[in-house]
């Protein structure tokens, strides 16, 4: 099997080429807890906080009483994660990726590299996915195929 060759639709952006839209959240606020995060990304609480322990969110602020309160960066944050995840990127290369981010400007090319790489294996699976896509195709049509000719000699 080939990969099918695909054209975009007329006037539609290319979501590959376009900024992430911004998480949906109240004006005007920049504090949160966790269960308002959980409504607004679909995390678990568990999830949030296991992404702190493994190092994958370490700058959540708290409150004078201990409570978490993340701030819109932090919600800005978890959206790129979720991302990363949908690429299939390891939990490895994402941890590795935030401690980039914390060292610097420095890190600007490895963390380029890291995302390169991630964007080279999401192409891959993205031909993997089409080819996939041909062969359900062919199989659907054949099958149709096949029902019209037999509701076709059991009319004749």
């Amino acid at each position: 099997m080939t990969v099918m060759e695909t054209t975009p639709a007329p006037n539609k952006a290319d979501i590959c080429t376009s900024a992430p839209t911004a998480h949906p959240r109240p004006d005007g606020h920049d504090h949160y807890t966790i269960s308002e995060v959980v409504a607004f990304t679909g995390l678990t609480a568990h999830t949030l906080r296991w992404y702190e322990r493994i190092g994958l969110m370490p700058h959540v602020d708290r409150s004078h009483t201990g409570q978490r309160r993340y701030s819109n960066r932090d919600l800005d944050w978890l959206a790129l994660v979720g991302k990363l995840r949908l690429t299939g990127m390891p939990v490895a290369h994402m941890v590795r990726y935030a401690e980039l981010v914390r060292v610097g400007d420095d890190t600007f090319e490895e963390r380029q590299e890291l995302l390169e790489s991630t964007r080279r294996d999401v192409l891959s699976r993205i031909a993997e996915l089409q080819d996939t896509l041909s062969v359900l195709d062919f199989k659907i049509d054949f099958y149709a195929g096949a029902r019209r000719a037999s509701e076709r000699a059991s009319t004749a």
